[in-house]
């Protein structure tokens, strides 16, 4: 299965870079090919600029065609995208979201012509022909409990609903690591396994 993960934290130490290396570990491992975006390393632009969103209104109805203006960077990702059959983002949240790279790349992948189009009646429909699922592993140092009931779940509701099953993928699950900063390195290290794992057998 090709696997396609999309990354994104600035600091090199990070645990989400742990998680990112457990991850290819466990693909190599199973012989399993793999691709990463580092969104932070590649000069990925977050922002969508006029031009982008005018792209964005006119692929709709003009499909390819209106993709034209897009940066080359977001044109070599949709390739690369259109090409995975597992989609992985690693990502730490912060303020109770996914940072601003993550939020420029769905901005900007998650688009008419690349990864969804219409049906008839007007509903969406996911374009990512040969993608078979999605995982989205995230940390934070929120408690999982007060994430869920005080502030609402947010990326359950805007990344898995609102993203991924809003444009018809059935298969997306989400691996959120709480309390991180203070977990102990026994608990890290069992978390690195276990992603680990789950990669090998994915």
């Amino acid at each position: 299965m090709k696997t396609l993960i999309v990354f994104n934290h600035p600091y090199e130490g990070s645990y989400c870079n742990a998680i990112l290396e457990a991850a290819k570990n466990g693909l190599a491992e199973s012989g399993q090919p793999c691709d990463v975006m580092h969104l932070d390393n590649d000069g990925f632009n977050p922002v969508m600029n006029a031009t982008e969103l005018k792209a964005f209104a006119m692929a709709r109805t003009m499909g390819a065609e209106a993709l034209k203006d897009l940066d080359a960077i977001t044109l070599d990702y949709a390739a690369r995208l259109q090409d995975a059959e597992h989609l992985v983002l690693i990502f730490p949240v912060w303020w109770e979201l996914m940072p601003a790279l993550m939020k420029g790349f769905i901005d900007k992948l998650i688009f008419p012509g690349i990864a969804y189009g219409y049906k008839d009646n007007g509903m969406m429909k996911s374009t990512l022909t040969n993608l078979k699922k999605v995982t989205i592993i995230s940390t934070m140092n929120t408690p999982g409990l007060i994430y869920r009931l005080i502030f609402g779940n947010a990326l359950k509701g805007s990344l898995i609903m609102g993203t991924f099953k809003k444009i018809g993928c059935k298969s997306v699950k989400w691996i959120s690591l709480s309390r991180v900063k203070g977990a102990s390195q026994e608990k890290r290290a069992k978390w690195l396994k276990e992603i680990k794992d789950y990669f090998k057998k994915a």
